[in-house]
């Protein structure tokens, strides 16, 4: 992720947090794709991010990278769905990794990496295509997408 003012002001970086986010990860899938298309099976998982639903002037580099990857994994799964390849999108919301070491995240919000996975995992059981790890993000999300941008560029967020 970074920190957005060094993003903002160094090329190299804001291209590495594009990369590491989109491009690496949607080239990897597609590879994967492509080798489930010939096969006519299988299930792929994408981890992108809230960060990725509302562009936001406190991380707007590293959410733009999980936009397009939300977008990536959306059109993917269009396309694959007729094909009996299964794509989800998992958008966790806070998760206690080294990523988010020392920042100060509410408790209610935050899931454990464990709990990232046993959500993953029943979503593919249950052939889920989005989950919200945390269902509250989901409510937290749907309110935030629907402010309307006048008011949103003025909101402290």
């Amino acid at each position: 992720m970074g920190r957005q003012s060094d993003n903002e002001t160094d090329i190299q970086l804001a291209t590495k947090v594009i990369r590491t986010n989109f491009e690496g990860p949607s080239k990897i899938l597609l590879k994967f794709a492509n080798h489930f298309e010939k096969r006519g099976s299988g299930i792929l998982i994408g981890i992108s991010s809230v960060a990725g639903e509302r562009g936001r002037a406190t991380n707007y580099i590293y959410g733009s990278s999980k936009a397009g990857f939300t977008s990536f994994l959306s059109g993917l799964r269009n396309q694959m769905t007729k094909k009996g390849i299964h794509i989800i999108s998992v958008i966790p919301g806070y998760v206690a990794t080294k990523m988010t070491r020392g920042m100060k995240l509410p408790k209610l919000l935050t899931a454990k990496p464990n709990e990232v996975a046993d959500t993953i995992f029943k979503a593919v059981e249950k052939k889920r295509n989005i989950i919200y790890v945390k269902s509250i993000w989901y409510f937290i999300m749907l309110i935030i997408r629907n402010i309307p941008e006048i008011i949103f560029k003025n909101l402290k967020l």
